[in-house]
């Protein structure tokens, strides 16, 4: 049973600049709410209420949104604005949420490694802190299910086109059928011609504590970073079994642009029934 949400939010959002000197990117807005509001609202959705964040510098505003705002809910009740109050008052109470700081942007793998003492030996969600997934089912619960039949890691993917690999982690494996797959290696924005999928990994996992001595036994990377793929790799290595999972609904990465203003623009004209409840 899957108990505990880690959401790694301290990435300093370089690929949104300038907007992100001064936002976190998680804060940025999707129609009225930040995007960061959609992520924990799927892990409520899901049936978890014990969230961890992972913060960094410049990232108050986060713990800030989520926190009660007295001074505004006083406001609103004197001047009768019931249904404005009735939505902060629901932000404030949503769920139980913990903060830790990354000392330092040293990467993804490092950021997970943070919340150790907070899983406590239990196996924990993993959602990034700005992919959106509009699903009927809540992302993180499709990898949950997985994860109960199978006992063993489970990470989200998607099918993506050939020229967008090299932006991805791409996994290789065998096809079980119904969208999964049995992970026989991954590799980490391979080019187009050496990529031995297009089954790109996405912002959803299921990790066994295990993957914390994995990501410990990471050589760091570019810019001394650790990354998440590389301690998956080495639970493969190690021969753990890991299945992905295609997930059903709509991604949008609002980490990028693009995929912002797609998220803006589509949830606009189309609703967000399917992941507000």
């Amino acid at each position: 049973m899957i108990r505990k949400v880690v959401i790694p939010a301290a990435g300093l959002g370089t690929r949104m600049l300038p907007i992100t000197k001064s936002m976190p990117k998680e804060m940025l807005p999707v129609l009225n709410r930040p995007v960061i509001h959609y992520v924990v609202e799927e892990a409520i959705r899901a049936g978890i209420d014990d969230i961890l964040i992972i913060t960094g510098k410049g990232k108050r505003a986060i713990e800030d949104y989520f926190d009660r705002n007295f001074e505004l809910e006083y406001y609103l009740r004197e001047r009768g604005k019931v249904e404005e109050l009735r939505q902060v008052e629901e932000i404030g109470e949503m769920v139980d949420i913990y903060y830790v700081r990354q000392k330092k942007p040293l990467g993804l793998g490092d950021a997970i490694l943070y919340a150790e003492k907070h899983v406590n030996g239990e196996p924990f969600a993993v959602l990034l802190g700005d992919d959106i997934i509009v699903s009927e089912k809540p992302g993180i619960g499709q990898l949950m299910e997985v994860y109960e039949r199978y006992g063993c890691t489970v990470i989200g993917v998607e099918e993506v086109g050939w020229g967008d690999v090299e932006k991805y982690g791409i996994v290789s494996g065998e096809a079980l059928g119904d969208g999964l797959y049995q992970v026989g290696d991954l590799v980490e924005k391979p080019r187009r011609e050496e990529a031995p999928s297009n089954i790109a990994i996405v912002g959803r996992y299921i990790l066994e504590p295990e993957i914390f001595d994995a990501l410990r036994a990471v050589k760091p990377g570019k810019n001394s970073e650790i990354q998440l793929t590389d301690g998956l790799r080495n639970l493969i290595q190690w021969q753990k079994k890991i299945i992905a999972k295609k997930l059903d609904g709509k991604r949008y990465d609002v980490g990028t642009l693009g995929g912002w203003l797609k998220a803006n623009t589509e949830l606009n004209l189309h609703g967000t029934k399917t992941i507000i409840t």
